[in-house]
């Protein structure tokens, strides 16, 4: 690396802070000669907190001033976490590399219930994602479900005083913030399937800089590739992450060397859920997310999805 700085973007919050921290970390024990600045950038999700997710207009509300700053060239490489990224990357730019993954389930936050299903009839849960809320109504009609915006300590806080009697969150970012004692249940991903990436830390830059590409690499997990691969051809299929509630998760098998891949579309009531499952060759991963897609749409989700396409701006947010 014949570089001696770096500068690396990232969102402002705790938790995108502590991200970019472990992947600069991993650099400079490869490269303890380069000098690593971090600047701080506000995307439009973190400005506009009085809105749901899904109705932001815009290229993926968390990434989309990360990406300017690289494409202007203020920023060397970026920070993400990977579900919040968009599967259409924009010209010049590329997924250089992935890390490996945190615990990618789900999980409950209650004052008042030990479990999901242990919750009062009547009783309000927090979530600010559409995928997570339409799964969850297909277990439990008699709950109501409340957007709720904010970095994982603000929305901690807000359950602690009570707007809301629980709350959905990913365990990863929990996991990483040291927040793990307020969990109180792991939710199965057969009931409630994560979206594509969750847990995962993606490191963008430009597609020029192969001498980045180069280093980047270097700290790349190759299972989690094979896994993300899989799953971010699943959601491409489906649009990308058009605030479409799917959830994908592959696992891959280094001893048999490959994968399998459990998915799901919720209508959005969660009166339908449609899931399917897939395994094949990891080497094989992009076809095997692309035709994992096909079929769930042949089971009726793309009827589903296609509503949705006709009552929703074609805008990407983080699933």
């Amino acid at each position: 690396m014949k570089r001696e700085k770096l500068t690396v973007g990232t969102r402002e919050s705790k938790l995108a802070c502590l991200q970019t921290d472990q992947v600069i970390n991993k650099i400079q024990s490869l490269f303890p000669h380069l000098k690593i600045d971090i600047l701080h950038i506000t995307t439009g999700g973190d400005k506009v907190l009085d809105r749901p997710i899904a109705e932001l207009g815009g290229r993926g509300v968390f990434v989309k001033e990360l990406e300017e700053a690289l494409l202007d060239g203020r920023v060397d490489l970026v920070v993400h976490s990977l579900k919040d990224l968009p599967t259409d990357m924009p010209d010049g730019l590329t997924l250089a590399c992935v890390l490996n993954r945190e615990d990618a389930r789900d999980v409950f936050l209650s004052n008042s219930a030990e479990s999901f299903q242990q919750l009062a009839a009547g009783s309000t849960v927090a979530t600010s994602s559409r995928r997570r809320a339409a799964q969850l109504k297909a277990l439990r009609q008699d709950l109501k479900f409340i957007d709720m915006r904010g970095n994982i300590p603000t929305r901690v806080r807000k359950l602690e005083e009570g707007q809301c009697d629980a709350m959905i969150l990913a365990a990863a970012g929990l996991h990483r913030l040291d927040l793990q004692d307020k969990i109180k249940e792991y939710l199965a991903p057969e009931q409630v399937t994560p979206a594509a990436g969750q847990g995962v830390l993606a490191v963008e830059c430009r597609q020029e800089d192969e001498d980045i590409q180069s280093l980047l690499q270097q700290i790349e997990d190759r299972n989690t590739r094979y896994e993300i691969t899989a799953e971010r051809a699943f959601l491409d299929c489906l649009g990308g992450g058009c605030s479409v509630p799917a959830g994908v998760l592959a696992k891959f098998s280094e001893k048999t060397d490959t994968l399998q891949i459990d998915a799901c579309v919720a209508a959005l009531d969660g009166s339908r859920v449609f899931r399917a499952t897939k395994q094949g060759p990891a080497a094989e991963a992009a076809s095997l997310g692309l035709s994992l897609a096909r079929e769930i749409e042949d089971l009726g989700a793309g009827a589903v999805l296609e509503q949705l396409r006709q009552s929703t701006p074609n805008v990407v947010s983080p699933p």
